[in-house]
């Protein structure tokens, strides 16, 4: 009532849940548990719906259950112990998010009906002036080019879309304390009028420092540091070498080690100091809320996905995976190199998951989704436009947009700034080929018996062309595997593009066949060894990487043609006929 008071008079309607009454507002989670009794049969041995979440349509109906009249807030609300729920600006654009996809998707008879849920912690935050200007925007009718109407939820019943649970039917509703309905906080001071008046979150700055140097140190070093030590993100660090020492149940003054890291996570929440926050995230072994549902989206696009830190064992998630597999192989394979990323990979894992199915063509050319080049081309972005803060600083919503933004390199309008050798950085890391790539090294092999080789790697022509397809996703993988050894991402484009030109000349000159291993490390260096040497640089440097994609296509495309004019990579019969052109 409070809020409802201080939003009046910015003159948003709003109705706690004691007005929507004999309304019923659950949590999506609580549908959830409704739908597990969806088909249970015991004689026939079958279970209910699966634990999964109910999707944005689902909570844009209103059940009828037991009798109850029920409506759903959006899973986009639920408070969990993933930090994504703090940061306001990412809530403003989930908002939008699920309004576009309401409103683009909805088929069924009667109005989609969805509620948005605001706390009193909402007011806190720095931002919620901009929730108040979204807010401000839907009461004038529309979101971002969808209509929408704002009115009393009895108001609006009438011509919402209604869904009968009758499979609830046997089940005592009001008794059963899994299905308690939401309740608003009650205060004896109803007295804010304006944002000015509500208690804010203080401005606090924090120094990043690492002190990785005390992993080694003892327990009681440790302690002695914590004593004195204020900055947030250096505490974070220290009860985490103590979480490791020690284990979570190690008591320091009154509290455990998993309470000290509990309290810091939501300290450094309330202050938004993102660094600290993903630090204890990851020591606390969160896992993002439905993060399968992303993972899944990406996989029904066609993609794969990888998790794991650069230069250590990579994951593939090539099929839907349960929120517990997912738990495993984050805190297994990632924690262990790198604590931050643990959590920052599921947050890159649920934006591209969003993003895909909203913007698909931003993936386009990728086939693996590497989530730590992803997050690698995301740093390199930041170091090449001098941001100062680093990635892990960064808000979620600033994170989201980063993301779209490295993604979106060909439609930059500021493209031109790149240097050549920072385009290939980016398109590098997200191994991003040209369409028809992976069939035109299909057409190479059938050209080169005795394979393609690159950094002592061989695709071989057999039993390749024998066992496989031209269009088959396992030859795809097979050459995007073959790249992904390239650790340097730069010279991983060069690669792509070297291997793009020969697929060209061999288009045009179909007879032209390699005799020897095609070479490809050789092709690089011979190419670079001729710009070296026409522009009188030493040849101890690869200048290819800094020159432009036309110039280095020049010689590029002279390597490739040397090559097959030494020693004969002519065919056999076409050779001995006597149209053969002879070169002396």
């Amino acid at each position: 009532m409070r809020l409802q008071a201080m939003m009046a008079t910015y003159g948003i309607q709003t109705q706690t849940p004691h007005e929507v009454e004999p309304v019923q507002i659950w949590s999506s989670t609580q549908l959830v548990k409704v739908y597990e009794n969806l088909g249970v049969n015991n004689k026939l041995h079958l279970k209910g719906r699966p634990v999964r979440p109910i999707g944005s349509l689902g909570t844009s109906k209103v059940y009828r259950v037991c009798g109850a009249t029920v409506l759903c807030y959006p899973l986009i609300f639920e408070v969990s112990d993933f930090y994504l729920y703090r940061d306001m600006a990412l809530l403003i654009d989930d908002i939008k998010t699920e309004l576009q996809f309401v409103g683009k998707y909805w088929r069924l008879s009667g109005r989609p009906t969805v509620c948005l849920l605001i706390r009193e912690e909402h007011m806190r935050d720095p931002q919620f002036k901009k929730m108040l200007d979204l807010l401000a925007m839907l009461k004038k009718g529309y979101c971002e080019g969808v209509k929408v109407r704002i009115g009393r939820l009895q108001n609006l019943i009438s011509s919402s879309c209604v869904e009968h649970l009758d499979f609830m039917n046997m089940l005592d509703l009001p008794q059963d304390p899994t299905y308690k309905q939401f309740k608003q906080l009650e205060h004896d001071y109803i007295g804010y009028q304006s944002l000015t008046d509500v208690p804010r979150v203080l401005n606090y700055i924090d120094q990043a420092k690492d002190y990785s140097h005390f992993a080694n140190k003892s327990t009681t070093d440790i302690l002695e540091a914590i004593k004195y030590e204020e900055s947030l993100y250096v505490k974070c660090q220290l009860y985490g070498f103590l979480l490791k020492k020690e284990g979570k149940k190690f008591q320091v003054q009154e509290n455990t080690v998993e309470e000290h890291l509990l309290s810091l996570y939501h300290q450094a929440g309330g202050f938004r100091q993102w660094a600290a926050v993903r630090y204890t995230s990851s020591l606390l072994n969160h896992t993002v809320d439905s993060i399968s549902p992303f993972i899944t989206a990406l996989l029904v696009h066609g993609k794969q996905l990888t998790v794991g830190v650069i230069g250590q064992k990579e994951t593939v998630f090539d099929k839907p995976m349960t929120p517990g597999e997912i738990q495993c192989v984050v805190y297994e394979n990632i924690q262990p190199y790198d604590i931050i990323q643990a959590v920052l990979q599921q947050e890159i894992t649920l934006y591209c998951g969003r993003l895909i199915s909203t913007n698909p063509e931003l993936f386009k050319g990728i086939l693996k989704i590497r989530i730590g080049w992803v997050l690698e081309a995301m740093k390199i972005y930041l170091e090449i436009f001098n941001f100062t803060k680093k990635l892990e600083d960064h808000s979620p919503y600033e994170v989201r947009k980063l993301l779209h933004k490295v993604l979106s390199l060909e439609n930059w309008d500021d493209k031109n700034e790149l240097a050549p050798r920072q385009n290939r950085q980016l398109e590098g890391c997200l191994c991003r080929v040209p369409m028809h790539f992976y069939s035109q090294i299909w057409d190479i092999l059938t050209k080169t018996p005795k394979g393609i080789q690159f950094m002592g790697k061989t695709l071989h022509q057999q039993p390749t062309l024998s066992n496989m397809t031209k269009s088959e996703l396992s030859f795809s993988l097979l050459v995007e595997e073959m790249l992904n050894h390239i650790q340097q991402a730069e010279y991983r484009q060069i690669v792509v593009q070297l291997l793009s030109i020969i697929s060209t000349i061999l288009s045009r000159n179909p007879e032209l066949i390699f005799n020897n291993a095609l070479d490809l490390e050789q092709l690089v260096k011979d190419a670079n060894y001729m710009y070296s040497k026409d522009n009188d640089l030493p040849d101890d440097k690869n200048f290819l990487m800094d020159i432009s994609y036309s110039l280095s296509t020049r010689y590029l495309a002279r390597a490739v043609v040397n090559t097959v004019l030494k020693g004969g990579s002519l065919t056999e019969n076409y050779a001995n006929s006597s149209e053969s052109c002879k070169v002396s």
